[in-house]
């Protein structure tokens, strides 16, 4: 069984050694779903939600997530980013908003953090935007599908 990078001997936490790990390219990319009434979704689509433009503070919201991420999670690295971008594709039929964050940097550890908190606060924007016409928004399945970069390589999950 694997042991635990973030646990030191005794079991206490610890932030993982990158000193003598080499630079190289990373990227990762993570996904989510929020899921709404269509009436909701239209409102979105059509720019009358009463808090403004919905996926484009939800962008920013996202973007600004990801440079946070060592400030919001323990143990994480600062790591410096060098783009990140969140897309939005609206699927009517499901009524859903999915959310692609793709994240990149050179340096010694992955971006896949980064790139799954950019998801999930584009996601919490979405939502926050919207409930007051629709509480019953669901936020799903947010998980990391494609990593790149360092000793393990490209690992695709999706």
């Amino acid at each position: 069984m694997k042991k635990l990078t973030h646990m030191d001997e005794s079991g206490r936490p610890r932030m993982v050694d990158v000193t003598e790990k080499p630079d190289t390219h990373r990227q990762a990319v993570a996904r989510g779903l929020v899921r709404m009434q269509p009436a909701t979704l239209e409102l979105i689509k059509t720019g009358q939600v009463g808090k403004g433009d919905v996926l484009s503070v939800a962008q920013l919201a996202g973007i600004m997530a990801a440079k946070q991420t060592p400030n919001l999670i323990p143990l994480c690295h600062s790591i410096l980013i060098s783009d990140v971008r969140v897309e939005f594709d609206i699927d009517d039929k499901e009524s859903t908003v999915a959310i692609t964050a793709t994240v990149e940097s050179t340096g010694k550890t992955g971006v896949e953090m980064e790139a799954m908190t950019a998801t999930a606060i584009a996601a919490l924007t979405i939502y926050d935007m919207c409930k007051a016409v629709d509480r019953g928004m669901k936020i799903e399945n947010i998980r990391l599908i494609r990593k790149s970069g360092g000793k393990s390589g490209t690992i695709t999950l999706e």
